[in-house]
């Protein structure tokens, strides 16, 4: 069977990603209701200019509540490009934007399905104000791993750094164990973390790997089952099912000059086996 990838315009929203054996490696929760204005519960959101409530705008920014378009004067491809699918997508500040993030941006994302099945977004950011002024922001790609049973999940990459704890008011820790593992709710900021994060399901005897360039933070969610039934598009049960690891640029927020660009890249892939750690 063919890899697989589906894109909703609305966010620019991977919401479905499958492996040659039909497999969703996404997870999308069964109440999602694909209804603008609300955003899409699973697969891939982007959160831009905001990540979280870490400012004044809507939880997450609104880039995934926007309708995106294609872009018909996207970057030139890069010569690796043979045996790739690709899709081009623009988000331009509208005037509505403009009254809440008074910036005015050009936001190009590329998703890329590679021959073995890997997908990689590609976000570049540039300042296109003509008032002199710089602006800031944060960024994170929201990805929603689909595993068979979150007890039997653990993460590899994030030992020993430090991280701020959602749960506990961003207050900043260590990370002491070896890899992490789930027994409760989990929201977490690591920092400085490195380019290649692994997220191991020991049942299914899988491995996704995220390799990211740009995005030096990870943040790790599961909201765990009180959490989970307060939410209205999410199954009481769901949580066990899906793991939040996200490519992130959060401690340090990025600022842009008029005419320059940010660029932001996450690549993710799957082995059919567990990584030796």
């Amino acid at each position: 069977m063919m890899r697989y990838c589906s894109i909703y315009l609305y966010g620019a929203h991977v919401t479905s990603w499958k492996n040659e054996h039909g497999e969703e490696l996404l997870f999308i929760s069964s109440k999602e209701i694909f209804k603008p204005p609300k955003p899409i519960r699973g697969g891939i959101p982007i959160c831009f200019p905001q990540f979280s409530n870490l400012g004044p705008l809507e939880l997450h920014g609104f880039a995934r509540n926007r309708l995106w378009a294609l872009d018909d004067d996207p970057p030139p491809l890069p010569p690796d490009v043979t045996n790739k699918v690709f899709l081009d997508l623009i988000l331009r500040s509208t005037t509505e934007d403009l009254k809440i993030w008074p910036h005015s941006f050009e936001y190009r994302l590329r998703i890329t399905l590679g021959p073995g099945g890997d997908l990689m977004l590609t976000s570049r950011v540039r300042n296109t104000g003509t008032d002199g002024k710089p602006f800031t922001f944060t960024f994170a790609y929201h990805t929603y791993f689909s595993v068979s049973d979150i007890s039997e999940v653990r993460v590899e990459g994030l030992e020993t750094l430090d991280y701020l704890d959602n749960c506990q008011k961003r207050e900043r820790f260590t990370e002491q164990g070896d890899s992490l593992t789930f027994e409760s709710e989990v929201d977490r900021i690591y920092l400085s973390t490195p380019t290649k994060i692994a997220v191991m399901d020991h049942e299914k005897k899988r491995t996704f790997l995220i390799r990211k360039d740009g995005l030096p933070d990870a943040v790790v969610w599961n909201p765990w089952d009180k959490k989970a039934k307060a939410m209205a598009d999410f199954g009481d049960d769901e949580y066990k099912h899906m793991v939040c690891v996200e490519a992130a640029a959060v401690e340090k927020p990025i600022t842009l000059k008029p005419g320059e660009e940010w660029r932001g890249r996450q690549e993710l892939s799957v082995v059919n086996k567990l990584l030796d750690s």
